[in-house]
């Protein structure tokens, strides 16, 4: 009893010192900031947003505490000799190799490389040199990390972001527009998220403090132990155009969760085979490579689930809480007519919506390749939009930056930048409205600028802009008055 006693204690303490702590409140501040890049993004691509950014901090917040608790009760039977010293070593490893890429900044690049720079100083470095005493510092702090310690860290990390991404991956999955091949833009689904860890992680005591345990733990051999509480921001970013968000998420998740769970195997491995460490430090590079090539792998070759084809209007998301939520539409579906009017572009679809202010009857091409049938009440004051982002067209100007883009494009415009073809194409449609204006005898009643500038004004139904708006409602027949507003639930 007095060693539980002790050791809640001690735990208490820790998790006091990491609320008093800075850097915890450094770990929110990233997730709160990587939260409204991404709504930065989407509101720069369609003007509108899924979620707003408190709402992806506090889950973000919650599932990081759930993930932080499960791990660090993991700690009691793996321990690890951590001191300041290690986790500066580490920190100082990502800095370094972020400089080559910036998908580096990772615990297990970092593990990994520290494990093979002990390794390689451990062979060439001959004991009592003549190095000078900043350099006999570095050299005994890379000596003393506990590198399988560290890369069993790595590893269960990777297996709670394997559990995050397919918990929330999809649900907080940011729609995109991207320039395909040929300049025409289309749409897909950033599958990104970071998590703040607060760890309480077993370490043996520096000196008389602390409490004994009963057991053994793998990583170290210490007679006293205590807690050394400290946060861990783990993130994620992928990208798909030609898988649904559900499926991207869950084979992410479960290939995250069987490389931390290698990664984990072969560093407790190596706490009772020393040799074995350097192979866990290159596992920890290579089979991290290895998920990024099979993801880009597996999108090779197949064709764009989020483009228009002009059989149809394709729908890129759904805003929840709105009427295309309620009527169960989903990502990558096909609206091919609406109140009984063909719709092959936002224009037609938003000229059909105003055929019929009571009702909205919509055929559906659903992801299979199958029809369905649906239909909702359309309530008086009740906004005109569905709630759909359709998947972009030639009117869209922006598009997301490539993935390799620079530190500098991410940070601008939150990654957004105009697309090549956009102003292109603002000039044909310019060119055609002059010619049809000349052809008509009134330069002053040409439409092609107005479709054109469709794409700056982009709203939360499918891009249409105002100029189409008006066009569509002139078109439109009169419709009768809709039904009465809905009637709040007791």
């Amino acid at each position: 009893m007095d060693a539980l006693r002790n050791g809640l204690f001690e735990a208490g303490q820790a998790a006091i010192g990491l609320f008093a702590t800075p850097y915890f409140y450094i770990a929110l501040l990233l997730v709160w900031w990587h939260a409204s890049q991404g709504v930065k993004l989407q509101r720069k691509l369609f003007h509108v947003r899924l979620y707003g950014t408190l709402y992806l901090l506090l889950i973000r917040v919650a599932a990081g505490a759930l993930a932080g608790a499960a791990l660090s009760a993991a700690s009691l039977g793996a321990g690890a000799k951590l001191s300041p010293e290690t986790l500066l070593c580490v920190w100082a490893a990502m800095a370094a190799l972020s400089l080559f890429r910036l998908r580096y900044v990772c615990l297990a690049y970092a593990a990994g490389a520290l494990g093979l720079l002990q390794a390689v100083l451990g062979w060439t470095v001959p004991e009592g040199n003549d190095a000078g005493e900043v350099w006999l510092h570095v050299l005994h702090a890379v000596n003393g990390i506990d590198v399988p310690g560290l890369l069993f860290l790595a590893g269960l990390l990777h297996v709670a972001e394997g559990l995050l991404v397919r918990m929330q991956g999809a649900k907080t999955a940011i729609p995109l527009f991207l320039e395909g091949k040929r300049g025409k833009p289309i749409g897909a689904f950033a599958l990104s998220g970071a998590w703040p860890i607060p760890l309480i992680w077993l370490v043996p005591a520096g000196g008389t403090n602390g409490f004994q345990l009963p057991w053994m733990p793998i990583f170290g051999d210490a007679a006293v132990w205590t807690f050394l509480a400290f946060p861990v921001v783990i993130g994620f970013s992928d990208r798909t155009v030609s898988f649904w968000p559900e499926r991207k998420a869950r084979t992410s998740g479960n290939d995250l969760m069987l490389y931390g769970i290698v990664l984990a195997a072969l560093a407790a491995g190596a706490a009772y085979w020393k040799p074995l460490a350097v192979v866990a430090s290159i596992a920890a590079f290579a089979l991290h490579e290895a998920l990024v090539w099979l993801s880009r792998f597996r999108e090779a070759g197949r064709n764009p689930a989020y483009a228009q084809d002009g059989t149809g209007v394709r729908i890129l998301a759904v805003l929840p809480g709105t009427p295309a939520a309620e009527m169960g539409l989903l990502a990558g579906e096909t609206i091919r007519k609406v109140n009984g009017a063909a719709t092959r572009t936002k224009e037609d679809l938003h000229a059909a919506l105003q055929r019929q202010s009571a009702f909205c009857r919509m055929e559906v091409l659903n992801r299979e390749g199958h029809v369905k049938f649906l239909q909702r009440a359309r309530y008086a004051g009740e906004h005109h939009q569905l709630g759909l982002v359709l998947a972009p067209d030639e009117s869209a100007d922006f598009v997301a930056a490539p993935r390799s883009a620079s530190i500098w494009q991410g940070l601008r415009d939150a990654g957004a930048r105009r697309r090549r073809g956009a102003a292109i194409a603002r000039s044909e449609a310019e060119a055609a409205g002059l010619e049809q204006a000349a052809g008509n005898g009134d330069a002053g009643t040409g439409s092609g600028a107005g479709s054109g500038e469709a794409g700056g004004a982009t709203g939360g139904d499918s891009a249409v802009g105002p100029e189409a708006h008006a066009a569509a409602e002139a078109a439109a027949p009169p419709t009768d008055p809709g039904l009465p507003p809905r009637r709040t639930k007791r």
